[in-house]
């Protein structure tokens, strides 16, 4: 039977504007950094990708190297539009990127006019899509000019393969000066993408501003700290956990006593306003209204779900967050 989306979906979503843009993102996106490779399972993803769009996601944030193993995101992605969601391509905003190594030899990696060109060439044809909304440049090249960088996301607009361009782990001075070629080019930056969360704050020293400043959105990655921001860790660190495994992105030294103890002092503010610890870490990010979405990733429906549920209650009391600065001290 094929899959008919909730008719009521746009009501149960927050929009925000994007900067200065015309585009408004929902206050909740959906990241396929983990969960949508070829060693996942394909019902599962298709499952996560329907409660998403369900209840008003709209933006499905992608990257060339995303699996794994590196691209099968997309492909999944691709296979997962065509079959369940064909017909409702314009109502999705869906984004790439490319920066981190995607293959072999001296053009698959960084910054350079071929690398971009080529990996966004690869992620439509591995959508199969004929242009991405947003493509965003994934981490400053030190080696490569940022005007031939810049240049190359001009001419992917120019060329139609994206609508809008974005960056992403641009550190401030960084990105006033990629935002500045950008905007001489007449490809305005819509977007930065950078980690954000509670234990990970750079972006409030100066960026932030500068965002807003310059009519420009913000969408954090990693909202959770790799996931130490829920409750799986409160009590220690279980086996089948990210911080068991030696390869995971969290590691286990992360999670001394001191920090747990701190995750449950956390936990004990969120449970007073009726909310879980990840829920709160979520509404935290959105309280402020320099963010335009948070990119969270789920590895089941129900994850998500629980996730959407920060949206009930996205303001703090000046003594909430007093406690929490004073905690996260």
């Amino acid at each position: 039977m094929p899959y008919l989306p909730n008719s009521n979906r746009y009501s149960q979503m927050q929009y925000r504007r994007c900067g200065n843009s015309g585009v408004k993102l929902p206050a909740i996106s959906l990241g396929l950094w983990h969960n949508f490779g070829h060693v996942d399972q394909l019902e599962n993803s298709s499952a996560i990708l329907k409660l998403a769009f369900d209840s008003g996601i709209t933006h499905f944030d992608l990257a060339n190297n995303y699996g794994p193993p590196p691209g099968s995101a997309e492909e999944n992605f691709g296979k997962l539009l065509k079959r369940d969601f064909s017909g409702y391509r314009d109502e999705m905003i869906i984004s790439s990127k490319a920066g981190y190594t995607m293959w072999d030899g001296p053009y698959g990696d960084w910054g350079s006019k071929k690398y971009l060109v080529s990996s966004l060439d690869q992620s439509l044809k591995r959508m199969e899509l004929d242009y991405v909304d947003i493509f965003y440049h994934h981490r400053p090249d030190p080696e490569t000019p940022l005007e031939e960088t810049m240049a190359a996301l001009d001419l992917i607009v120019r060329q139609g393969k994206a609508l809008y361009v974005g960056i992403s782990n641009y550190k401030p001075a960084e990105a006033a000066a990629a935002i500045k070629i950008l905007k001489a080019l007449g490809t305005p930056c819509l977007i930065h993408q950078p980690k954000y969360s509670m234990y990970e704050r750079w972006i409030e020293d100066g960026l932030l501003d500068l965002l807003s400043a310059e009519g420009i959105g913000c969408i954090p990655f990693s909202p959770l700290a790799q996931g130490m921001l829920t409750n799986k860790y409160l009590k220690g660190i279980p086996s089948d956990s990210r911080a068991a495994k030696t390869h995971g992105a969290l590691q286990e030294d992360q999670l001394t006593a001191a920090r747990i103890d701190q995750l449950n002092q956390l936990n004990a503010i969120a449970a007073d306003r009726g909310q879980k610890l990840a829920q709160m870490a979520l509404s935290w990010i959105l309280r402020d209204e320099r963010i335009t979405s948070v990119l969270v990733g789920a590895s089941k429906p129900e994850q998500l779900a629980d996730s959407l549920l920060c949206l009930n209650n996205t303001s703090f009391s000046p003594e909430e967050l007093i406690k929490i600065e004073d905690i996260l001290r």
